[in-house]
């Protein structure tokens, strides 16, 4: 049952499947006394495939409007209005417009609330078999390539799964470009979630040349994290603590050394030198 009005409601609608829409979400969408849309003519349609009737009136909602909508709604919000903001598929402002308007609503003392559901980022990653934490959605690439090689250089270091959406008419060539900032990596590749012609492509980012899909629609392309370096050898690890070992405390010897080293944790460090510094290790022999 919906909260009291007013209120912005964020309502996640269907990736495709309609078995995935949720009852609280008809009510929402149902109850509202205005329903912002990123396309009006597709809302309508969705209403008619899931048996809705609005009680409100319908307003568009999109990239270049939003601006120009907030003081209307805003408005309505002030009479004591609901308000629900739905999207084309999935869930409002993933990849789709909505942030300034959440974002004036709270500024002026508004309620926002989401009603979630199907997510295509979050769909994709759980299905994928990329790790899943951390992940960092990057939306809609820039459509030049120079835009898409520093957006790339900026997360080339990070150890996080990336997720975006291209159109499969850019696809190859995003790809080429991912793979020179990037080298290798694991890739997959999701279209069509949740419907019936679903395809979610495994393989790696330098052999993307190989992959085969349907090129209609666009795509949730997901790269996975760098791979984990080698872990330097303990005895690798006893030289340096032996020689850095008389300089500070324990703890800040061990930072020290982390810093040096991979794949090992201060922590880990802290361990080791604690083991190496009892009485007749070999490494740190007692004084005499």
């Amino acid at each position: 049952m919906p909260f009291p009005s007013p209120r912005l409601w964020v309502v996640a609608g269907t990736l495709g499947n309609p078995g995935d829409f949720s009852p609280r979400a008809h009510k929402v969408i149902q109850d509202a006394d205005l329903i912002l849309a990123e396309d009006t003519r597709r809302a309508g349609l969705f209403f008619q495939r899931h048996g809705i009737v609005p009680s409100g009136v319908m307003r568009s909602l999109y990239e270049h409007n939003e601006e120009d909508r907030i003081p209307s709604v805003l408005e309505a919000l002030k009479l004591g209005n609901s308000v629900a903001l739905i999207s084309d598929a999935g869930t409002p402002l993933i990849g789709d417009p909505g942030y300034r308007l959440v974002r004036a609503c709270r500024t002026a003392g508004f309620l926002v609330s989401p009603v979630p559901g199907p997510c295509a980022p979050v769909a994709a990653l759980c299905a994928s078999g990329l790790p899943p934490s951390p992940f960092t959605f990057l939306g809609f690439l820039p459509r030049q390539p120079g835009g898409q090689r520093r957006l790339f250089h900026a997360w080339a270091d990070m150890t996080t799964t990336l997720v975006f959406f291209e159109r499969n008419s850019r696809l190859r060539a995003t790809l080429r470009i991912a793979l020179e900032c990037f080298g290798p990596r694991e890739l997959c590749l999701a279209r069509e979630l949740t419907k019936e012609h679903e395809q979610i492509i495994q393989g790696r980012l330098e052999a993307h040349d190989d992959m085969q899909w349907d090129h209609r629609g666009e795509m949730t392309v997901l790269i996975g994290p760098p791979s984990a370096p080698p872990k330097t050898l303990d005895s690798e690890v006893d030289q340096l603590l032996t020689k850095e070992a008389r300089f500070g405390p324990p703890k800040e010897v061990a930072a020290r050394v982390a810093g040096k080293v991979h794949g090992w944790s201060s922590k880990e460090i802290y361990a080791r030198l604690m083991a190496l510094s009892r009485p007749g290790s070999a490494s740190f022999p007692e004084k005499a």
